[in-house]
């Protein structure tokens, strides 16, 4: 059965600026709710030409202009009609759809977890209408990526391809809601801007007004929440779920939701093309990378990795925070001429509508991954650090080039090929979390007032950092941070692939956290006297997982336990002269909620307590920092 909205059945709008026709859509989910989609097509009549699909589902508004749409650098961003029209153009129809509980569809919004069946429902609907082919292909950015993974988990017949640009999980208890069982606070900053736009504040001028007027920055430091205590206590459906996200601490049946956990259900997956697109300063990475091997490898049709150098979404921008990667980092102009062009050009490969190959697609390579670096460090006409890269490609991750290096932790800073020979070795500083390091750049997004994602200078914190104060000294000055570095190198060192740190620890607490930073030093000039501490990527373990995510187990003060800290992978070019720094402490705030060191959940712990941590660097506690590096340990000898 075709539901149309009546208003529009049997008359499609018509739109301005060429042959596109807007019809509104009710597609009915299994349990009744319906849920609102608009069908654009080059036709008044879209029944009379069968054609292949490109669904798009977003809880941010159908019909709503988005930034993460850009299509060029040198154009504004386009209009859904705009980009609708494009696709239509090139004999496709397009479906955007409103998920539950957003935009005009029925039912209540609960981030993530019924986006699977939502999502098989709607494809299964399109299937049976006259104008689809029988073929879908999903696509989008964030959570109209994220939609897609969950969709495909659900075993759905005819989802033909999948281009899944800044999402899909694989696991979002590994990244995206928690990393190494932290909670990632992009979640709260995401639930109060959206909640600010969501159906119930539209009809609701109080509750809009109050939204809007939320001390964000005051909130976070009033943390942790409880039930009613909330900047969405007046929005119970946003606060419920949000505070259940943080609640969820162990890796147990929430984090298997097939909409949340592709790693759990790649097996069905279809078997079909997909594209997998991320950027080094984008909280998804280890996502993006997981599902393009791992489906790679189960799969016979192509998976296609691309890797830039952005923050989420912005593969139009050359900067990332306070850096430049030049002309060349831009996808438009360097990859494709625009961002639609290389859509469009993709998805006739992956369904074998290109003339000159099919959907293996062999002029396009597997991997195309940016390797920042090269740039002469001096500071822009906007401001920004001149760092410069270059894209490449290979046809694995990480590249075939690179190996595996090994970099030894010393007590008294430096990273050294050499494994420590000493019987007993350590450095130990006092955590308070009361007084947390500030979150400065990285994998972050939708942090907005209180986190920015992108590369900063670690050695300039200023006032655009929540949680710095003045004198504002670099960050590795402070008393908690153990900061170590490789001497200035001889040559350029490129490094690309995973980054992890294993660390032998012990504590005072009963738990507690310890994070890793990847930074490259760049060396004094005339533009920035104090260097510029560039950082890469960053990872965090909260202690009480060393054994299991789903069996927390507390510590016992002094005993050593052996854990690993992983980060995001990255590519980088450290010119000569340049240095390789590994910062470790405890505390990433606001990126991620604050170990209270007390063995209390963070989500209700109310008091907390200052933990004496200690790093070992000893013969047989070998802390060590773990890298690809081109050409592997040859690089630094």
């Amino acid at each position: 059965m075709t539901c149309y909205d009546t208003s529009h059945a049997g008359r499609p709008e018509s739109l301005q600026g060429g042959a596109l026709r807007r019809r509104t859509l009710r597609i009915p989910m299994r349990d009744g709710i319906r849920l609102a989609a608009d069908l654009y097509s080059a036709s008044p009549e879209p029944e009379a030409t069968a054609l292949p699909v490109l669904l798009e589902r977003t809880p941010y508004g159908r019909r709503a202009q988005r930034g993460s749409d850009q299509d060029r650098s040198d154009a504004p961003v386009p209009q859904p009609e705009d980009i609708a029209r494009y696709f239509t153009e090139a004999r496709y129809h397009v479906v955007r759809q409103d998920c539950r509980g957003r935009g005009g569809s029925e039912g209540t919004f609960v981030k993530y977890l019924g986006e699977g069946q939502d999502g098989a429902d709607t494809i299964a609907w399109i299937r049976n209408q006259p104008w689809c082919d029988g073929r879908v292909v999903m696509t989008g950015v964030s959570y109209s990526a994220h939609v897609q993974a969950a969709a495909a988990a659900e075993e759905v017949a005819g989802l033909a391809a999948m281009f899944q640009d800044s999402g899909g999980f694989s696991s979002a208890y590994d990244a995206g809601m928690r990393m190494g069982g932290a909670f990632e606070l992009k979640q709260v900053t995401w639930a109060l801007r959206q909640a600010a736009r969501s159906p119930e504040a539209a009809a609701d001028p109080v509750l809009a007004e109050e939204l809007l007027r939320v001390d964000v920055a005051g909130w976070f430091g009033a943390m942790p929440w409880r039930p009613g205590c909330t900047p969405l206590r007046h929005l119970s459906a946003y606060e419920d779920f949000l505070l259940e996200q943080w609640r969820q601490d162990t890796f147990g049946d929430y984090y298997r939701n097939p909409a949340i956990y592709g790693r759990g259900f790649y097996e069905r997956f279809p078997d079909a093309p997909s594209l997998h697109m991320g950027s080094w300063y984008d909280p998804y990475v280890r996502s993006t990378i997981e599902n393009f091997t791992a489906l790679r490898e189960l799969k016979s049709a192509p998976s296609y990795l691309v890797m830039g150098p952005w923050t989420h979404g912005h593969r139009c921008e050359t900067f990332a925070g306070d850096v430049d990667f030049g002309p060349r980092a831009t996808l438009d102009g360097n990859l494709a001429p625009s961002y639609l062009e290389f859509r469009r050009r993709w998805f006739d490969r992956a369904l074998g509508r290109e003339g000159e190959g099919n959907p293996d697609g062999g002029d396009l390579p597997a991997v195309q991954y940016f390797l920042m670096g090269g740039g002469d460090g001096l500071r822009d006409a906007a401001g920004r650090m001149r760092h410069g890269g270059a894209w490449r490609t290979d046809t694995n991750w990480p590249p075939a080039s690179t190996a595996p290096v090994a970099l030894y932790l010393t007590t008294d800073g430096a990273l050294t090929l050499a494994p420590p020979t000493a019987s007993a070795a350590s450095v130990t500083y006092d955590f308070d979390p009361r007084r947390p390091v500030p979150t400065m750049g990285g994998q972050v997004t939708s942090g907005e007032p209180v986190m920015t994602g992108g590369a900063y200078d670690q050695n300039a914190p200023d006032v655009r950092v929540y949680g710095a104060h003045e004198p504002y000294l670099p960050l590795d000055s402070r008393p908690d941070v153990i900061s170590l570095t490789t001497p200035p190198l001889q040559r350029d060192v490129v490094l690309a692939g995973p980054v992890s740190a294993t660390l032998h620890i012990s504590t005072t607490a009963p738990d507690t956290d310890f994070t890793i930073k990847l930074v490259d030093v760049h060396p004094p000039n005339a533009d920035y006297p104090h260097g510029f501490a560039m950082n890469l990527t960053d990872g965090i373990v909260r202690c009480r997982f060393h054994r299991s995510y789903e069996k927390p187990e507390l510590l016992t003060s002094g005993e050593v336990y052996e854990i690993e800290v992983t980060a995001p992978d990255t590519a980088n070019r450290f010119a000569a002269g340049h240095r390789i720094r590994l910062d470790i402490s405890s505390s990433n705030f606001p990126r991620f909620d604050v170990n209270t060191n007390t063995g209390e959940p963070e989500a209700a712990a109310r008091r907390t307590a200052v933990a004496a941590n200690t790093v070992h660097m000893d013969a047989e506690h070998p802390s060590h920092l773990r890298v690809w590096l081109e050409g592997g340990t040859d690089a630094l000898t």
